[in-house]
């Protein structure tokens, strides 16, 4: 399993469901799944170390609990819920941590409505809080309904919608300071 690089914002298609008549090994759905895993596992955890990391110990997880897996609605929507949780999970307090990973995304030229507009909100999004950043990675990113994500997160639409607010008051407002930093440093 490579860890080939990914662009923020390309769009995810499920590739398994309780309708298939063939139902895959596990194997064969780890093949298939894992670009579509790694990526979402890199715009969750910022950096293509932990992003890999977050992905492998996913699939560690979704073999552990094949037969569960196999027998859902959705093994993309189980094994998306698995991803979420575990990168949740990792970011919950258990001590000092003695590293800081960084993997600065390089300065985008973007203009207004150019496909790089997400690039552009990147780094802004991994400054969120986790909770906030899985609401938007799985909602803009990956274009997921509430409905979708509130399944995913095990959380009420209603909590997925006032941490979508939150998540997006805090985007708003780092923008403006971005921007209120570069009028000043022009004028300056």
């Amino acid at each position: 399993m490579d860890g080939t690089a990914v662009v923020p914002g390309e769009a995810g298609v499920g590739m398994f469901s309780a309708t298939d008549t063939q139902v895959p090994s596990f194997e064969e759905y780890a093949a298939v799944s894992w670009p579509r895993l790694y990526r979402s596992a890199y715009l969750l955890a910022g950096n293509h170390a932990d992003a890999e990391d977050l992905a492998q110990q996913t699939l560690i997880k979704a073999h552990g609990a094949w037969g569960r897996v196999r027998a859902s609605d959705s093994m993309d929507a189980y094994v998306r819920r698995i991803l979420t949780n575990a990168f949740l999970s990792s970011k919950r307090p258990r001590g000092r941590r003695l590293e800081l990973l960084t993997d600065a995304l390089p300065e985008s030229t973007a203009t207004a409505g150019s496909p790089d507009d997400r690039m552009a909100l990147w780094p802004h999004v991994r400054e969120l809080p986790p909770q906030q950043r899985a609401v938007v990675v799985l909602r803009y990113y990956e274009d997921l309904s509430e409905a979708e994500i509130a399944e995913t997160l095990g959380c009420s639409r209603g909590t997925v919608k006032s941490t979508a607010h939150r998540a997006l008051k805090s985007l708003r407002s780092a923008l403006d300071d971005q921007d209120r930093l570069d009028s000043e440093g022009r004028e300056g």
